[in-house]
């Protein structure tokens, strides 16, 4: 059992190693947005560490250099991070039996969307310790590359500064593309959330719509019609 155990840990260690070198370059460019904007490197560090949430965090950083509120603030933090709480009720169909309340506490913390793109094509049940594992070299990444880019931002030209977020996008096409190639279902999910993505952003019409809020409206209309044209047939116990 301990030897099982050490082994879903190295198992979700090995699958965050991609999505832990794939932050650093992303949490560079935020250090370096947080000290230029007056943040000390310390708080940067600490808020990288505490929050795992790119969005989240160069949108929440954006709103306290100009002085907003603290309850705009808190609001636009949260209608952000909403996508996580929808990833979180995927997941819980998927952990293994003898995970409790508090660890799934634990894995809340550490949801982001390539954590999710992994665990959710996982064939296994999600273990506390597989979770464990995955979550642990994306949050030592993000907080790293935040401590990189808050200490050494004069060392770099600003054209090669400005190139480093391309890699979460790169990284984040790597993990689904295999999954998509082997499920239909899954590659018909992300066509259509494609699809909604494109309306959302280039019809006039929806203009209205903050930015923060379609790719959640394009999540739940791409999950719900998934539901519809093909339901997950319930296992019998």
């Amino acid at each position: 059992m301990i030897k099982r155990a050490k082994t879903q840990f190295l198992d979700g260690l090995l699958s965050g190693l991609p999505i832990g070198l794939g932050y650093f370059p992303v949490s560079f460019t935020f250090g370096i947005m947080a000290v230029e904007g007056g943040l000390s490197p310390l708080l940067s560090i600490l808020m990288s560490f505490t929050n795992l949430t790119s969005a989240g965090q160069f949108a929440g950083t954006k709103l306290i250099f100009s002085v907003s509120s603290l309850l705009t603030i808190a609001f636009a933090t949260i209608v952000i991070n909403l996508r996580y709480m929808l990833m979180s009720v995927s997941l819980s169909q998927k952990l293994a039996t003898n995970v409790g309340f508090f660890k799934r506490l634990v894995f809340g913390f550490g949801i982001t969307d390539e954590v999710f793109a992994i665990a959710v094509v996982r064939k296994e049940p999600l273990t506390f310790k597989f979770m464990l594992g995955i979550m642990t070299l994306p949050i030592i990444g993000w907080t790293l590359g935040t401590a990189a880019g808050a200490y050494l931002s004069d060392l770099l030209p600003e054209s090669l500064q400005a190139a480093m977020g391309i890699a979460l996008y790169a990284m984040f096409i790597a993990i689904i593309i295999p999954p998509a190639k082997r499920e239909k279902p899954l590659l018909a999910a992300i066509l259509i959330s494609i699809g909604l993505s494109c309306v959302l952003n280039f019809v006039p019409v929806f203009e209205f719509i903050s930015p923060s809020i379609k790719p959640l409206i394009c999540a739940i209309l791409a999950a719900l019609i998934m539901a519809i044209v093909h339901p997950k047939e319930r296992q019998e116990p």
